[in-house]
């Protein structure tokens, strides 16, 4: 097969294509069709995702400039131009974030009884009941920090929101600069003034200011005898990727934890955010004090910093300002197998089954948060605990929510002398802390616990139950696009695909078999399994599209994955395109492939739909000449997914479920309120159509998904 011939012009850059991604996130906050507090929701996550994309890929990429080197990514970009290019598109962005939030969220809100005030628009009551808050509550934890010739430039922690002071002494007329930490870990950003103290009819429900306005107005308390002459805010960002070298580590664990102890302490400087009215005095002060920063690193910002914070605002109590609450539903096929049902008297004992009964019948698939991941995985997990017949339970764990369910089953499990397993992945980046205690507890409790694969990342989400039943034993399995997290089940779509198919079980006792012990298995009965066979076995399938189409047989595509960024994937769907596959993709995030482009990719087309659950599974989709291939599973098509990582992708092999995926994968495509498209020239445009009615993908999905199952069940057949 002849190669696509391809430039630097056929890719686009990884980050300049995740910072699109969040330009589409912050759209969602500047919709007049979004609800208020909702705006004021996906304006926190546009802060919060930048936060994580300065301390690991900004930092990667000073990183490599500070080693030299210069040579160019597949877009034809170096290190540098990179940086520069992130600039240049983050200023207009944070522009639009900063007026949203003074000139519409803001003046809104306050229609709707919700006043986010400065201080200097507190009157004389409201300035009393803050005066005492801030001498009963934030005096005694603030520390001020002077920096002279005795005090060296004190340490800014990384995401701190932090005070620059000028203060000068009445006597000598000597200034001097000091720091004061904002302290938003034990106190909240947006601190509520009782309502009745405002001067507004009728009573609004919520009036709150800043907690650094506080500080700032009452900062002479914490220089008596100082005169405070400016004030001005200014935030940092540090590196904070972890850097551990398995080889040399004898313990993982002791290695990340110590890893983890850098971090707190945090890397070099990537940004430093400062008020737009700072003079360039002060922030060359701050510079001084924090060498590793350099012009392009200080930015701007002409409003509040850290706008992360706006999360605080998502607990008032006014719904009509939110999306309507989002109910899942149990999944019909597990409607009769919920143990708390039956013993509170809802499912006569007659009428029961267990999951397990509900497996051998047919496979289950399950699509959060439509469907309830608390009456399906979690019940699947309790039931395998708490199941006299149940021999073993083996499981990965990536991210885990505080206080999970699933952790307590696996405690319960052990004590009743079941084999337990878990595999807990350290390296999980922002959980590594969270899973370090998770390690600890499941062992203290009798689990069995390990790490993974030296110099691999386990981010695979798949269980294994290993069931004693007749003269034998059977093995049940879940495999999922998502994490055992109760929390995120209800924030992110995710599917997973419960089976007892024997190749299924087999390979997956393989699978952990080459996780815990010394196995390198290489081939898998019907999993795709990375790094092993994952790579090869896409490539053979869209290769195998190519030649369909070559023949004249119709080569079609279809997948649904959060970034696609892969070359050599992407030279694949190029060269399928050139043989006249169709190909239809549904990438939320960072998509380095060109779609549409005149004899390169006209036949592809991309569409990222960006909505209140975030789109987090992944399926794929291959028409074979009308005996259509299906899969889902844990990994996105970027190298890391493919080469990095132990991924698992699982056939579904019942014709009832793989027609419900391609028919979910249909409404994905048909999205055009939530839909954006990728053009031809790289840019996205969100799909707003006039003459045809709104179609929202998830708001169809929990009006139609429940419906859809209760009239595809998985078949029967397989579980002998």
């Amino acid at each position: 097969m002849a190669a696509v011939t391809l430039s630097p012009a056929n890719f686009t850059n990884r980050e300049l294509s995740w910072i699109d991604f969040n330009r589409r996130v912050l759209a969602q906050a500047l919709d007049s069709r979004t609800p208020l507090l909702e705006q004021a929701k996906f304006s926190a996550v546009f802060s919060n995702n930048l936060d994580e994309f300065f301390m690991v890929r900004v930092a990667s990429l000073k990183s490599q400039v500070e080693a030299g080197i210069e040579r160019p990514g597949l877009d034809g970009r170096t290190p540098q131009q990179v940086l520069a290019a992130i600039r240049e598109q983050l200023g207009p962005l944070l522009q639009q974030q900063q007026e949203h939030y003074s000139r519409h969220l803001q003046p809104m809100l306050h229609r709707h009884g919700v006043e986010l005030l400065a201080y200097t628009e507190l009157n004389d009551q409201q300035q009393q009941w803050v005066s005492r808050y801030f001498h009963q509550l934030l005096f005694s934890v603030l520390t001020p920090l002077a920096v002279d010739s005795v005090h060296p430039f004190p340490f800014i922690s990384n995401l701190s929101l932090n005070i620059a002071v000028l203060i000068r002494d009445p006597e000598t007329s000597n200034r001097q600069f000091a720091r004061v930490k904002i302290p938003l870990g034990s106190v909240p950003r947006f601190v509520d003034i009782p309502p009745h103290l405002s001067p507004h009819k009728p009573t609004p429900l919520r009036t709150c200011v800043l907690q650094e306005e506080i500080v700032a107005h009452h900062l002479q308390a914490l220089f008596p005898g100082m005169a405070v002459e400016e004030h001005y805010f200014f935030r940092v960002t540090r590196d904070a990727d972890l850097e551990y070298l398995e080889l040399e580590a004898d313990d993982l664990l002791e290695a990340i934890e110590a890893s983890l102890h850098k971090r707190r302490l945090g890397g070099e400087v990537v940004r430093l955010e400062v008020s737009q009215n700072m003079p360039r005095a002060v922030v060359d002060l701050l510079m001084d004090g924090m060498p590793t920063v350099g012009e392009n690193d200080v930015y701007r910002v002409s409003g509040p910093l850290g706008l992360d914070d706006l999360f605080q605002l998502l607990n008032t109590s006014i719904n009509t300002l939110k999306d309507p609450p989002h109910h899942g539903r149990l999944p019909t096929p597990f409607a009769r197998a919920q143990k708390s049902m039956l013993a509170d008297g809802s499912i006569p004992r007659e009428e029961f089954e267990s999951v397990f009964n509900v497996i051998r019948r047919g496979d289950v698939l399950v699509h959060h948060p439509y469907d309830l991941f608390a009456g399906s995985v979690e019940e699947f997990i309790n039931q395998a605990a708490d199941d006299p017949a149940v021999l073993a339970i083996k499981l990965t764990l990536y991210r885990v929510s505080k206080d999970s369910p699933v952790i307590d089953a696996l405690e319960r499990a052990t004590g009743t002398g079941k084999q337990v397993l878990a595999l807990v992945e350290l390296k999980a980046r922002f959980d590594e802390d969270n899973n370090i205690q998770w390690a600890r507890q499941l062992e203290s409790a009798g689990v069995h616990v390990v790490y993974g694969v030296l110099g691999l990342k386990t981010h695979t989400k798949v269980t294994l139950v290993v069931r004693k039943e007749g003269d034998g034993v059977r093995s049940y399995a879940h495999i999922g696009t998502g994490n055992y997290n109760s929390k995120t089940s209800k924030l992110y779509t995710d599917l997973g695909l419960f089976t007892c198919r024997p190749a299924i079980g087999d390979d997956l006792a393989e699978l952990f078999n080459t996780l815990t012990g010394c196995a390198k298995q290489q081939g898998f009965r019907r999993l795709l399994v990375a790094p092993a066979t994952l790579r090869s076995r896409m490539e053979a399938m869209i290769e195998r599209e190519t030649e369909h189409a070559r023949a004249n047989r119709g080569g079609h595509i279809r997948a649904k994955m959060n970034s696609l960024a892969d070359p050599a994937i992407i030279r694949k769907l190029y060269e399928a395109a050139a043989a006249g596959v169709r190909i239809e993709l549904v990438v939320r995030g960072m998509c380095c492939l060109r779609a549409g482009v005149p004899g390169l990719s006209e036949s592809i087309s991309v569409v990222s739909i960006v909505g209140r659950f975030l789109e987090h599974s992944r399926i794929f989709w291959f028409r074979n000449a009308g005996a259509a291939e299906v899969y889902i599973g844990s990994a996105d098509w970027m190298a890391r997914n493919l080469d990095r990582r132990v991924e698992c992708v699982t056939p579904v092999d019942d014709p009832r479920l793989r027609q419900r995926l391609e028919a979910l994968l249909s409404i994905y495509l048909a999205d055009n309120r939530r839909a954006w498209t990728l053009e031809p020239d790289g840019r996205y445009r969100q799909r707003q159509p006039a003459d045809l009615p709104e179609r929202d993908s998830q708001l169809v999905l929990a009006h139609r998904w429940q419906a859809a199952q209760g009239s595809c069940e998985g078949g029967g057949g397989q579980s002998g």
